[in-house]
């Protein structure tokens, strides 16, 4: 099976050169990566589509997406609409990938809000956290439905069956936590997910759950505690075992695991997120992604245009938490 996977290549804090080259390497395992860019692009030899606007990092995605029709990112979404990609992948501006994605790609019937679904490589198995960024403000209604989306997605795509579903909260009693998580907690508790209650943010690495649902900041600022944290940690490690004799004798013995202990807990190891609630297959990809993220990210796309990720959600989303959207518009 071809995928192609339309590219924004002025996404990202480290210029278009990183993502060609990112989206070249995603190009060696079988994956028909499209760029879209200016027609000065270096497009090293892949597919070209020529979108001279670029929105940037500090603009306000409705408006931007709105005045910028020819924009990258928008050019890029818009051809998933059109029939010509099968999937999207950004590492600019994530709420105008979100702004964009509603206007052209547009929600799945019923889906009251897209989520950032982010694989959390856990000890003991991937878990999905959700939302990790789309919707600062959330009702519980919302976080319901995330856990819905979340648990096909862990069932479909991480091959988990019977996902466990918790609520990221303050505390694990069900007293604990904001008036978001109170009503969101009872709501999950009555529906027919295997749902086990609050979490906190100390656990996810532990995997807390095979879903964690939160609102869109909360997920935001607890997702990048936790890169935050994996990275200051692994670099601090390397600068102690360098910075004796003794220390670099021990880090060759160690090398092997510390380097698969790296490769499970790296960001850049998944690339991205999916964006899901769309009726195509949107990725998110980091602002500072790297070419091997962003390789990473095309991989991630294509491997849920296989998986059918979208018909799958669209599928099995359960018509209890499905409320008619009248127009695919943004919110």
């Amino acid at each position: 099976m071809t995928v192609t996977v339309a590219v924004d290549a002025m996404g990202g804090d480290r210029g278009p050169a990183e993502v060609v080259a990112g989206a070249l390497a995603a190009a060696a395992d079988g994956i028909v990566p499209v760029l879209f860019g200016p027609a000065s692009l270096d497009t090293r030899g892949l597919d070209h589509v020529v979108a001279e606007q670029v929105i940037a990092m500090d603009e306000k995605p409705a408006e931007a997406v709105r005045g910028k029709p020819d924009s990258t990112l928008v050019a890029a979404c818009r051809a998933i609409r059109e029939g010509t990609a099968d999937a999207v992948v950004s590492a600019g501006n994530t709420g105008a990938m979100l702004a964009a994605g509603l206007l052209e790609i547009k929600r799945i019937p019923g889906v009251l809000r897209p989520a950032i679904a982010v694989p959390i490589p856990a000890r003991d198995g991937p878990s999905v956290l959700l939302d990790c960024g789309a919707n600062a403000d959330a009702r519980p209604e919302h976080l319901l439905q995330f856990g819905h989306m979340g648990a096909i997605f862990a069932e479909e795509i991480l091959g988990l069956p019977s996902p466990s579903v918790r609520l990221l909260s303050i505390g694990e009693e069900p007293e604990k936590g904001n008036q978001l998580a109170l009503e969101a907690h009872q709501l999950l508790a009555e529906s027919s997910l295997d749902f086990r209650g609050n979490t906190e943010s100390r656990d996810l690495l532990a995997k807390a759950a095979d879903v964690v649902v939160t609102d869109g900041f909360t997920g935001n600022v607890a997702l990048k505690a936790l890169e935050g944290t994996i990275r200051t940690v692994i670099d601090g490690l390397r600068a102690e075992i360098g910075a004796t004799a003794i220390g670099k004798l021990g880090g060759l013995l160690i090398r092997p695991a510390a380097r698969r202990l790296r490769g499970r807990l790296d960001p850049d190891t998944y690339g991205g997120a999916y964006l899901l609630g769309l009726r195509g297959l949107a990725v998110i990809a980091h602002g500072n992604s790297s070419e091997r993220a962003i390789a990473n990210a095309v991989r991630l796309a294509a491997r849920g245009v296989e998986h059918e990720v979208t018909k799958r959600l669209a599928a099995r989303l359960p018509e209890t938490t499905a409320i008619p959207v009248e127009n695919g518009g943004i919110a």
